[in-house]
């Protein structure tokens, strides 16, 4: 049987039925180990904060408010070949993408993700400071290996943000989300989620593409500073009850790992109008603040390249590549 004695201990646990005990000595029989062991095994889980029930005559159970994102708890929903097989798990990190990053370096393969509680110094576009609530989000970062040219690297910005709103609608079919371009997810024009894509490439090719994404999942409003309560919000807030992470980490695999194989073979043609079709900002007017200048005019949509049409008031079109957009 492969995997740790605590990684088997856990399994069983999370197999069990909700309030069903499993005994000391089952346990030991289905790891294959002594009983210290399996008392040991436990007090590690506790440690790593799993709540465990125990009772003297029936053995041991998880509390079922036990809420992790681990590969214990992400592997049973998972239905894709590649994204998600392998699974860094961190209490708490400096940011998944620092983390993924040296890991690529180690030849971690296509569709690893590295996920975290916590991370003390997310960072989001443009190096901007990301809020993460510790044990009440996603904080992941998907490394994909695509055969693909470095100038095409922004476009899994695009690819991801399709593949995470198309995730929360299958399993949260009452909320309406849409896409601010290039790289947020709003419900009720408020945030909830943030992608980040890095590129580590030679002169003619990408190395690995680093897919950071982060979700606002079963916050409270009281979580977010004072600040950040008009213009963010999170899962729970919006359907009035929390969710299960673990399930959406799977879910968001299952479409990233779909949309990935569609653009490599036909590249962002075919995943342009799903874009489109989630956007909430095409057709609206808009300010668009680059780094050289502010633009104002009506979004008609995005290029074969991902590019940004922003019609101005003289009807010329311009193409926008990078700038803070707001709806006016």
């Amino acid at each position: 049987m492969n995997g740790s004695t605590k990684e088997r201990v856990l399994q069983a646990l999370l197999q069990a039925k909700k309030d069903d005990y499993i005994s000391g000595a089952q346990l030991a029989t289905f790891c294959d180990v002594s009983r210290t062991s399996i008392w040991k095994a436990i007090q590690s889980l506790e440690q790593d904060g799993y709540t465990i029930v125990s009772a003297k005559t029936k053995g041991y159970r998880l509390d079922g408010d036990s809420d992790f994102v681990d590969a214990a708890h992400i592997e049973p929903y998972l239905q894709t070949k590649e994204i998600g097989r392998t699974i860094v798990y961190k209490k708490e990190v400096t940011s998944t993408q620092t983390v993924a990053s040296e890991l690529v370096k180690e030849n971690t393969p296509h569709g690893t993700i590295v996920i975290a509680e916590s991370q003390t110094a997310g960072r989001g576009r443009m190096e901007r400071p990301w809020e993460t609530t510790a044990a009440k989000g996603i904080w992941m970062t998907v490394v994909l290996r695509p055969d693909i040219p470095p100038h095409q690297a922004p476009q899994f910005t695009l690819v991801a943000a399709v593949a995470v709103i198309n995730a929360m609608k299958a399993l949260y079919p009452s909320l309406e989300p849409v896409i601010k371009w290039p790289n947020d997810i709003l419900i009720g024009g408020k945030k909830t989620t943030g992608i980040l894509t890095e590129m580590l490439a030679e002169s003619d090719r990408v190395n690995a593409l680093l897919v950071g994404i982060g979700i606002n999942m079963n916050q409270a409003m009281s979580d977010f500073p004072d600040e950040l309560q008009t213009i963010a919000t999170s899962l729970a807030v919006e359907l009035g009850h929390t969710v299960d992470r673990a399930e959406l980490v799977a879910m968001i695999c299952s479409y990233l790992e779909n949309y990935t194989q569609l653009y490599v073979k036909h590249g962002f043609s075919r995943l342009k109008t799903l874009w489109e079709e989630s956007s909430g900002t095409i057709g609206k007017r808009i300010r668009a603040t680059t780094l050289r200048e502010v633009l104002e005019g009506i979004a008609i949509g995005i290029t074969e390249d991902g590019v940004l049409q922003l019609q101005l008031d003289s009807g010329e079109v311009r193409g926008i590549y990078s700038a803070d957009i707001e709806l006016t």
